[in-house]
């Protein structure tokens, strides 16, 4: 799959109301661009994070990235 086609992925309404209220103090224009770019990020902190070892994830730091983002609740 090319880095522009896309594919659907259902979320809870709970976090689509919650991104969709964030939407107005970020640079995203829809809520699809804001998920998109948050699991950019997560996935990149925790593939880095993990030097070569896919099983070692430090999940405190998935979950203050998680939270920092709006995904839970503090």
């Amino acid at each position: 799959m090319d880095e522009d086609q896309t594919q659907t992925v259902e979320l809870p309404e709970r976090i689509v109301s919650r991104v969709e209220k964030r939407l107005p103090r970020t640079e995203f224009d829809t809520a699809s661009e804001y998920v998109a770019f948050a699991m950019e990020e997560v996935l990149y902190r925790v593939e880095d994070d993990t030097d070569g070892d896919e099983g070692a994830v430090d999940e405190a730091e998935v979950e203050d990235r998680l939270k920092s983002l709006g995904y839970l609740d503090e």
